[in-house]
């Protein structure tokens, strides 16, 4: 089945990333494959007890809630139409987080929700994905399909963004990628500018530009993959105008179960954690990194994460550092034991604004 859409969507990133190559295998159910047409579901489900620390507020909260990746099921469609294959993808993503505070209210999320057109010139994807700017930092993050950094008491999770990398936030987009050409691939679009510069003539006259460039290669049975993405965009109304723009960067080495990462973004203009509308960019610095490494014995991965992020835009300073073990039970059933250590404080006055300790101990079920 030419399942190309599924290929490139983040999902499966994540899942190929947290699980190894065998997991494209496992990560959809084909329930339709005839004449050239394919149909097919894949779904993720996870919930974790956390119980977090709050040395600032002096509190300690007990939650079950979902992890970093929300609940999520996708349908995937592809068709081979002459020298070209149509396919398309739309995925709904929810929480379990609503329970006591907004019963019966659960918000449903469609982060993708686009169509591919597949040939020898590589891809063009029309529609809403996500972006491709800290793309490859945040889907080959090491916890991923963990917990991460703590978000509000109540609230998501936050993995690593703001701790090492901002958000690549589901956009519409038109995006073209290369074929693979031996391990190099080549992705770059435009894409719905966010108005930053709120007020009177307020105007976004270019879209937002995104690319990413990332290479795999296999030397001497050591696993190397690196990547550079990048975004631009200018917002202007009567009195002000921000140019915002950010890179990314990573590399990841893999050998005999040991995997190292590191990675890294800076960025001015542009919010170091989500770009959004709501979102008041100034024409600041911000930059950040993140270093893990995991070890893989067994059905056992171990990892060990750090990240950083420090912004004068936003005008905070952050750290965590997460510890975890991830075990496969199988292919498709994992179990997560997370402990994070989480900081943040505010630049200009050297007040700390939070500073928590949180375990979290939850499953994952994919098909």
């Amino acid at each position: 089945m030419k399942n190309n859409n599924f290929r490139k969507s983040g999902l499966a990133i994540a899942m190929m990333a947290a699980m190894g190559a065998s997991a494209g295998a496992n990560a959809a159910i084909e329930l339709y494959n005839e004449d050239g047409t394919s149909f097919s579901v894949d779904g993720y489900f996870n919930a974790f007890y956390v119980n977090r620390d709050d040395k600032v507020a002096d509190v300690r909260n007990s939650d079950v809630k979902m992890g970093f990746l929300p609940n999520t099921i996708g349908f995937n469609f592809s068709k081979e139409m002459g020298d070209l294959t149509l396919g398309g993808r739309s995925s709904f993503w929810s929480t379990i987080n609503d329970s006591l505070q907004s019963p019966t209210d659960t918000a449903i999320d469609v982060r993708q929700l686009y169509a591919t057109v597949d040939g020898s010139f590589g891809q063009v994807l029309i529609g809403k994905d996500f972006g491709l700017y800290a793309r490859s930092n945040i889907f080959l993050d090491e916890i991923l399909m963990g917990f991460g950094s703590p978000g509000a008491a109540t609230g998501v999770s936050f993995g690593n963004i703001r701790t090492g990398y901002p958000y690549p936030n589901p956009s519409a987009q038109i995006t073209y990628r290369t074929p693979d050409m031996g391990g190099l691939n080549v992705a770059a679009g435009i894409f719905e500018p966010a108005n930053t510069t709120p007020g009177a003539q307020s105007e976004q006259s270019a879209p937002r530009f995104e690319a990413e460039v990332t290479y795999s290669a296999d030397l001497n049975g050591v696993a190397l993959t690196g990547w550079v993405n990048g975004r631009h965009q200018s917002s202007e109304n009567a009195t002000t105008k921000i140019d915002s723009r950010g890179v990314g960067y990573g590399v990841k080495a893999a050998v005999a179960g040991l995997s190292l990462t590191a990675s890294g973004f800076t960025s001015k203009g542009d919010v170091p954690v989500l770009i959004t509308d709501a979102a008041l960019a100034s024409e600041e610095d911000a930059d950040g990194y993140l270093i893990q490494a995991s070890y893989t014995l067994g059905a056992n991965r171990f990892v060990l994460s750090y990240g950083e992020t420090d912004s004068d835009q936003g005008n905070f300073e952050t750290e965590n550092t997460s510890v975890a073990v991830f075990h496969d039970v199988n292919s498709n059933f994992k179990l997560v034991a997370e402990y994070n250590m989480f900081e943040q404080e505010t630049k200009s006055t050297g007040v700390k604004t939070a500073d928590a300790n949180t375990l979290a101990l939850g499953a994952v079920v994919m098909f």
